[in-house]
């Protein structure tokens, strides 16, 4: 499994599991937060943003640091031995474990990877954080974003659900 973990608001940006743990398997949280966060996947599209992550070969491979270099973030690996220096994602964990993984069982990567996407929703739009007064991680990033930005991160949604929900008969038709 790896995990995405925006460190102010302690949200869940991306969640990937996967039989093979592989570098690419570790991009998709990363990918799946900037097409959400960003409003797609493309060269620079990320800059400023730093990823605070462990020093897994995953994460320290060439495939991983380019790919976060493309998307310009800045890497910051946390200290060698102190998973402390990743609190969030850390803590993150512990709810995920006590709450999904250590109640269900699985049969697949599959039904593991569904369950936790659902698991993500759950935790960003209904666990109360502490350190922010008790909101939401998804109402936290909401009080943030300016006006322009909550416009824009809208019509991006309604596009996202929008293709979502029409029937594969209403977009694959052919003419009369």
């Amino acid at each position: 499994m790896f995990i995405a973990i925006d460190h102010f608001t302690a949200e869940c940006v991306g969640i990937q599991a996967a039989r093979h743990a592989t570098r690419f398997e570790a991009l998709e949280p990363i990918r799946q937060g900037a097409r959400e966060h960003f409003g797609g996947f493309a060269k620079g599209v990320a800059g400023g943003l730093g990823v605070r992550h462990d020093h897994g070969s995953q994460s320290m491979s060439d495939t991983f640091q380019g790919e976060l270099r493309f998307l310009g973030i800045e890497s910051s690996p946390a200290f060698v031995r102190t998973p402390e220096g990743n609190g969030c994602a850390e803590h993150f964990i512990r709810t995920l474990k006590e709450n999904l993984l250590w109640v269900r069982t699985f049969q697949t990567i599959e039904e593991l990877r569904l369950a936790l996407l659902k698991f993500r929703e759950t935790y960003n739009t209904t666990w109360r954080i502490e350190r922010h007064g008790f909101i939401t991680p998804q109402a936290v990033r909401q009080n943030q974003l300016p006006p322009a930005a909550l416009a824009a991160q809208a019509s991006i949604q309604c596009l996202i659900n929008r293709a979502r929900y029409i029937p594969l008969s209403a977009s694959v038709r052919s003419l009369p």
